[in-house]
């Protein structure tokens, strides 16, 4: 680091939230040139005219109670000028539990929509062609199955595959260390991730089969650069599954995205997608020799929202999120969803919905900031701190390889407790003040508090009956025998590693067999995670 200028030496230690010591102020010699946008290593941006070319694809996440309800939160959200979907699963299909399920009943329609068989997913997607609309599935359990699904409801629409767009999570790795909706061990579901990628490269060529997330590991308490670090390693043991199975990583390599969640340093945010894109690149060539330029692209889509968002002076949450929306779009995020600010509470209501589409809308068409690629390039500081979290994001990276891998540090919950350990500290800086978050261990209006949020929604408890209903219905006027047939198939395929399970999944789809009765066959072969606990 070069000598700082006189009189900055004694200025109080300021750190980024990733723990980084920032100077008062970055020279010229402290920061290096960071090339041109759309040419290796990236550092700029994966396209050479930016936004202008393409802007970011504006999704909203949504879905809640039954598909009859989410379908129309989407024509009212496609209405209002948004241009892609973005899928919320309730938890009884994220876990692979029917509705009519005892683990089930209490959360159906919950948090996302109820989508147990094709029936559900064609009511979701009716009056919309899943032709001209990039849909996004956060589901990764059962991301195989549901993905099955869609590709069973546009062949139902007469949509060819090779026309749908869109991506589904699928990144199982970060579900065992950080959200919890895993079903099956960590092997054979490295297995049905493979299948649908695979399957995927050749059925639906422009459809991203994984999205690789660092977003639930960045709520569950890790820094910016633990969570870029983390979901490049889980990146690369996905390739290294894909190449295993035969697959071509430069083929591959084309279709996997990437899926984080953007906090409020503005400039850590930013810089955090400026080395993860330049570091994956770096990886992907110098690990497996991968010289195409577009296998070496890192796409990525993210939040603005989640954890950075709290319930105390809710509308705060407002400018939470126009600050976030600004850092993703500095560091050249290709997909972007904001949190309502009301989702540190509730699920949205359609005002507060429209609220944070609107304000993507006005950072892209009044703030300017679209305007030139990568506006941001150049800066000392920001170059500066690229380069400091690209170096720490390999730090942490050789930490894993040195345990053994991604897939060992799960299963020996070695990673589980880095992480909890983590939260604990950002917890305690909470608590103590050291970490401020405004209007809650600050500023604090304690007659704001007390008052109501506005409009406040509220889920028909109808909806749940509905769709038990529904559900007992689709049973009963199903071909019985084509069903059984299909999951017997299934389960036979399953017991060995000799076939791609995906077209037995869209045969099971298309015969209305369930999601709770295909995981249910494939818990008989694999049976399921157990979680190990360590002191």
């Amino acid at each position: 680091m070069s000598a700082q200028p006189k009189g900055a030496q004694d200025a109080a230690r300021v750190a980024t939230p990733s723990g980084i010591e920032v100077p008062v102020v970055v020279t010229p010699d402290m920061a290096r040139d960071p090339g041109v946008p759309g040419a290796y290593p990236f550092t700029r941006g994966i396209f050479a005219d930016g936004y202008r070319g393409r802007p970011w694809t504006i999704r909203q996440y949504s879905g809640f109670g039954s598909a009859e309800e989410s379908n129309q939160r989407y024509r009212f959200l496609l209405e209002q000028g948004q241009t892609g979907l973005s899928v919320a699963l309730d938890l009884p299909t994220q876990c692979g539990y029917d509705p009519d399920h005892p683990m089930a009943r209490a959360e159906v329609g919950k948090v996302g929509v109820s989508l147990f068989s094709l029936s559900e997913m064609e009511t979701l997607f009716k009056g919309i062609d899943l032709g001209s609309i990039s849909t996004s599935f956060t589901i990764n359990g059962t991301a195989a199955i549901i993905y099955a699904m869609y590709l069973a409801a546009a062949d139902k629409q007469g949509v060819p595959r090779a026309r749908l767009t869109g991506t589904i999570q699928n990144d199982i790795l970060k579900e065992y260390v950080a959200r919890g909706t895993w079903i099956f061990p960590v092997r054979p579901s490295m297995r049905l991730i493979a299948d649908s990628i695979l399957y995927a490269n050749a059925e639906t060529p422009r459809f991203n089969a994984i999205s690789i997330a660092g977003a639930h590991v960045r709520d569950a308490g890790c820094t910016a650069v633990e969570e870029m670090a983390y979901t490049l390693a889980n990146g690369l043991a996905y390739v290294e599954e894909l190449i295993r199975r035969g697959g071509d990583v430069a083929k591959f390599a084309r279709r996997l995205s990437f899926f984080f969640y953007v906090h409020m340093d503005l400039f850590e945010e930013a810089c955090k997608f400026r080395a993860g894109r330049r570091l994956w690149a770096k990886l992907l060539r110098g690990r497996y020799g991968v010289t195409d330029e577009k296998a070496l692209h890192f796409r990525f889509g993210v939040v603005c929202g989640g954890s950075s968002l709290v319930a105390a002076q809710p509308y705060n949450n407002i400018v939470r999120v126009a600050i976030e929306n600004l850092a993703a779009v500095l560091g050249g995020a290709q997909s972007i969803f904001t949190c309502a600010y009301d989702e540190a509470f509730q699920i949205p209501t359609e005002f507060s919905a429209e609220l944070a589409l609107r304000t993507q809308q006005i950072v892209q068409h009044e703030s300017g900031v679209a305007a030139t690629v990568d506006p941001l390039g150049g800066s000392y500081y920001v170059e500066w701190l690229t380069d400091r979290m690209e170096e720490d994001m390999r730090r942490v990276m050789g930490e894993i390889d040195a345990y053994g891998g991604v897939v060992k540090a799960i299963e020996d919950g070695w990673l589980q407790r880095r992480i909890a350990v983590r939260a604990k500290e950002r917890k305690d800086a909470t608590d103590r003040g050291a970490r401020v978050v405004v209007g809650m261990n600050r500023y604090r209006h304690e007659e704001a508090q007390a008052q109501g949020f506005g409009e406040v929604f509220r889920l028909d408890p109808a909806i749940a009956a509905r769709v038990l209903a529904k559900h007992a219905e689709v049973k009963r006027r199903r071909d019985a025998a084509q069903a059984e047939r299909a999951l017997d198939a299934l389960e036979a395929a399953a017991a060995s590693e000799k076939e791609n399970l995906m077209p037995l999944l869209v045969e099971c789809c298309h015969a209305y067999a369930t999601v709770g009765e295909m995981v249910e066959r494939l818990k008989r072969c694999w049976g399921e995670f157990q979680e190990p606990v360590r002191l």
